[in-house]
């Protein structure tokens, strides 16, 4: 039985009022998305900026026999509880290295404690009443004030929080990564050429592009399990290394490139392989000359995302110790280290307040770094399609 025009119009009506209410709620997702981003980037900013200000005091430090020997320069006694220990541990290093100061005296800027910096900031303290009236003392006299914390980027760890920096985190990041990209770029896409242009289609390839595409979904802290096992127990590669952190990262990198390579070499069109069989090309020709500079745009673009996530990996860093306590940058490969996913998780759990800020600046410094990366990725690929 045929319907009626009303009816196929109230059915219209109903889809198209499905239509709309499915079209709003999309609308309403994304817009709920984009207000937590923004809400999680406004909160990162508010608690992070601080992190890149650090109080200072100017005192009169008088550098006496007493300060050689046990790192106590001479200051009044109620400034030296204002100032971070960080800096009367340092007078016998300045001492030694410069012997003229012996005996003298000087009016300098110092690294204030973390309370000054607290107060300072509006945030809650531990200074008394009478130190509080010091504080403010000294600011109307213009002694004491934020400036740019240039320690921040100059230092590493420290368990003092006025003290810490990411320098040593940082340079434990590049030396990872540096291992990672040796490991996992030429053999990820050496692995995506054989299976995709050399390969014949049997179980054996089947069974190995399987292992890879379920690799690339596991948790990543069973990759730390792993390179704990065959790296460290196995191998013997020293621990919380930035080789054994890189080598670790490659493995969980490696399906991600293999995958994106893979995709890249299937978007060239077959009428190029085609073509250049049709001149004498031989296979390894064809791919060399033709294939993989026309898949370029695309493996890199993946691979620099792929290490852009392994950048921010921290379960299989923390699994091969890759979170000691690291307060000078590291020379070698083989020599103790942190990353800055470590650092931030370290600093998360301390007890003291002004860490808060430290982990924060140091989410935005990690944010600031990945997004480069993707924005390098998209100049990288735009670069290359107009190239070729």
């Amino acid at each position: 039985m045929s319907q009626t025009f009303d009816e196929i119009s109230s059915q219209l009506r109903k889809r198209h009022r499905r239509s709309a209410r499915l079209k709003w709620i999309s609308m309403g997702a994304l817009g709920l998305a984009g207000l937590f981003l923004l809400w999680f980037f406004s909160d990162m900013l508010g608690k992070g900026l601080p992190a890149f200000q650090q109080a200072q005091i100017q005192v009169e430090v008088d550098y006496n026999e007493d300060a050689s020997r046990m790192g106590r320069a001479a200051l009044d006694p109620d400034l030296s509880r204002l100032v971070s220990r960080t800096f009367e541990r340092m007078i016998p290093v300045q001492i030694r290295e410069n012997p003229e100061l012996l005996g003298t005296s000087e009016t300098r800027w110092v690294l204030a404690n973390a309370q000054v910096d607290q107060y300072l900031k509006g945030h809650r303290h531990k200074l008394n009443e009478q130190q509080v009236v010091l504080v403010d003392e000294l600011l109307a006299e213009g002694r004491v004030e934020l400036k740019f914390n240039t320690n921040f980027f100059t230092t590493g760890d420290s368990k003092m929080a006025e003290a810490s920096g990411i320098l040593s985190a940082a340079v434990g990041t590049v030396m990872t990564m540096l291992v990672t990209l040796a490991i996992a770029f030429p053999i990820g896409v050496m692995t995506a050429v054989y299976l995709e242009e050399f390969a014949p289609d049997n179980r054996f390839t089947q069974l190995i592009e399987i292992n890879i595409n379920n690799l690339a979904a596991i948790p990543s802290i069973l990759f730390g399990l792993l390179g704990l096992a065959i790296f460290i127990n196995f191998f013997g590669v020293p621990r919380s290394t930035p080789l054994v952190g890189g080598m670790t990262l490659a493995l969980m990198t490696l399906p991600v490139i293999i995958i994106a390579t893979r995709t890249a070499l299937r978007s060239v069109p077959d009428s190029i392989r085609h073509a250049a069989f049709g001149v004498g090309c031989s296979r390894w020709q064809v791919v060399r000359d033709h294939v993989l500079p026309l898949a370029m745009p695309g493996i890199m673009t993946g691979s620099i995302i792929g290490l852009a996530q392994a950048m921010g990996e921290t379960a299989p860093l923390i699994i091969v110790g890759m979170v000691a306590f690291i307060p000078d940058v590291g020379a070698s490969f083989t020599e103790a280290a942190t990353v800055l996913p470590a650092q931030i998780f370290t600093w998360a759990g301390e007890p003291e307040k002004a860490f808060v800020e430290k982990t924060a600046g140091g989410i935005l410094v990690l944010l600031t770094i990945l997004i480069f990366l993707n924005a390098t990725a998209v100049i990288l690929r735009k670069k290359f399609e107009r190239r070729w």
